[in-house]
């Protein structure tokens, strides 16, 4: 159980507030509601460069790191398709920083053309080393667009072309910035050794008078129901043959959620889970296999991927894997099989409540999801989930036309 209490300053900036006594540290966590969906199919990777971006000083704060690393305090940030979260880890009694640092470059990033072209490039080195330079890099860069064909998760966080960072104009990331990060699109999330009513001053302080800014109202394409089965063959020269199906799930608060994650746990979780125990250890058919959910607010993807044993063909790989799809859609898993995954997540929780920068991002989550109070309730979900509910889940998904294949090979040479 994770307490908190919350409350909105006038600009429309959530707080929420976790206090405990029992550390001498704080967290101070703070949720964009931004990801790479929210931006132009002209102008990708935006969301990921903004992180980057404000880490490069803003408009009172030439130098991000220096103040905070005076005060023994921590940063990090990251970025998904659907989020953008900046988090600072310090001791209790030096959280006053944490508000000026994060408050400063809300209200106004240092957007100079110095700043943009070095995190430009610093981002197009990374999209280079992560994506293009290196075996399955690329991966998600094929994998979207194929299971995607209008959402904007057809394209992955770091962009959909390198020539989009490239070229990005300071007009455009002004915009962006203008359009998302502002204090009605964010939640903040305090924890650690503090006083809500100390917070509730400071967050006053230091965020109180910047401006609201336009509300940013998200009307994304709805991804069509895929009535026919795609496939793309990749050559490259990569070790291994390698296979990725992608089937659509719902989005992230479907109440089936919950079913889809213990779902991939049956398949994958562990050295007694299916796939591992009848393709990788029973037919040696695969050096290693997974089955894991992208987790999306919007409709996501169930995901299985593996890398082939040598001499393997493709046809006999994914042949295998849809025998073991088939039992689930058939056959009911026993009742200790679903125990085994449940008692899995629920430790997983349980030692999430026990990291005071895991607690502090989950309830800035949940409030996004609707209601951070959804966290202290979230495990009475997975163990309610019955055989009957994963069979159902199965049914449903594990359609051949609904299935999107990346066959990953090895490059065949003249």
């Amino acid at each position: 159980m994770v307490d908190f209490k919350r409350f909105t300053l006038a600009n429309g900036l959530r707080v929420l507030v976790h206090e405990d006594d029992t550390t001498p540290m704080a967290v101070l966590n703070l949720l964009y509601d931004v990801g790479a969906r929210d931006e132009d199919p002209e102008h990708t990777g935006f969301a990921h460069l903004f992180e980057h971006l404000m880490f490069g000083g803003s408009v009172n704060i030439p130098d991000y790191d220096q103040p905070l690393q005076r005060v023994g305090g921590e940063n990090n940030a990251f970025t998904s398709n659907d989020i953008t979260n900046y988090y600072i880890t310090l001791p209790a009694n030096n959280i006053e920083t944490a508000f000026w640092l994060e408050s400063d470059r809300m209200l106004s990033l240092a957007f100079s053309e110095k700043s943009l072209e070095t995190q430009r490039n610093v981002v197009c080195e990374e999209f280079k080393q992560r994506y293009l330079n290196q075996p399955y890099g690329d991966v998600w860069l094929k994998l979207r667009p194929l299971a995607y064909t209008i959402h904007p998760y057809r394209w992955a966080t770091i962009g959909q072309d390198l020539a989009q960072i490239e070229n990005a104009k300071m007009d455009d990331v002004k915009a962006f910035f203008k359009k998302h990060y502002a204090p009605q699109n964010a939640i903040l999330v305090v924890g650690g050794n503090v006083e809500f009513e100390d917070v509730r001053l400071l967050a006053e302080k230091w965020f109180g008078s910047i401006p609201a800014g336009e509300r940013y109202v998200r009307e994304l394409p709805e991804e069509p129901l895929q009535e026919e089965a795609r496939t793309l063959k990749v050559q490259a020269e990569v070790p291994l043959n390698a296979i990725y199906m992608a089937f659509k799930m719902p989005r992230r608060s479907d109440p089936s959620y919950q079913s889809y994650d213990l779902m991939a746990d049956i398949l994958s979780q562990g050295q007694s889970s299916r796939l591992y125990t009848s393709l990788l250890k029973d037919q040696q058919l695969f050096s290693d296999i997974h089955a894991y959910i992208t987790s999306s607010l919007d409709e996501g993807l169930f995901l299985i991927e593996g890398k082939l044993v040598e001499g393997v063909s493709v046809e006999a790989a994914e042949a295998a894997i849809w025998v073991e799809l088939n039992k689930l859609k058939n056959t009911a898993v026993t009742d200790d099989e679903l125990t085994k995954v449940k008692n899995k997540s629920e430790s997983i929780m349980v030692f999430a409540e026990m990291n005071l920068l895991d607690k502090a991002m989950n309830l800035a989550y949940y409030e996004l999801l609707g209601d951070a109070q959804l966290l202290n309730i979230e495990i009475d979900k997975y163990l309610a989930v019955q055989s009957a509910d994963i069979m159902a889940i199965a049914q449903r998904t594990f359609i051949p036309q609904q299935c999107s294949t990346l066959y990953y090979l090895i490059a065949k040479h003249a």
